[in-house]
C-alpha cells in the first residue's frame, strides 16, 4: 500500500507561484508513474501533469497543453515526493489538486483509472 499526502495549496493572485508536494509513504515509488490531476467545482478530475519512469534516472513528462510552458512536475526520490511548481497561474488554474500514484512504470499518465493510489487533495485557488 501506498499512502500519498498532498500539501502546499493556498490562495495566490494570478501572475503568482505556488509548489504543491505529494509525500508518498508505504513504498518507494521511484519507479511509480505519477500524476497530478485537478477537479475544479462542477466539473470532472482533468489531468495536468505526469511523470513516468523510463529506466535509470531518466524520466519522461507530459503536461496537459494549458499549463505547458507554466508548470513543472519533479520528483526527490530521496524524499518520496513528487513536486508540481506552478507559475504565471491564472484564476483557471482554481481547484483541488490531486497526486496519483500508478504501479506500473511507463505510463503515459493522462488516465486517471491508470492510478492505483490517490492523495486526499490540496486546493489552489487564484483570483484574479
Amino acid at each position: 500500500q501506498v499512502q500519498l499526502v498532498e500539501s502546499g495549496g493556498g490562495l495566490v493572485q494570478a501572475g503568482g507561484s505556488l509548489r504543491v508536494s505529494c509525500a508518498a509513504s508505504g513504498r518507494t515509488v521511484s519507479t511509480y508513474t505519477m500524476g497530478w490531476f485537478r477537479q475544479a467545482p462542477g466539473k470532472e478530475r482533468e489531468f495536468v501533469a505526469a511523470s513516468s519512469w523510463s529506466g535509470g534516472n531518466i524520466y519522461y513528462t507530459d503536461y496537459t497543453d494549458s499549463v505547458k510552458g507554466r508548470f513543472t512536475i519533479s520528483r526527490d526520490n530521496a524524499k518520496n515526493t513528487v513536486y508540481l511548481q506552478m507559475n504565471s497561474l491564472k484564476p483557471e488554474d482554481t481547484a483541488v489538486y490531486y497526486c496519483g500514484a500508478a504501479r506500473v512504470p511507463g505510463l503515459l499518465g493522462r488516465i486517471a483509472r491508470e492510478y492505483d493510489y490517490w492523495g486526499q487533495g490540496t486546493q489552489v485557488s487564484v483570483s484574479s
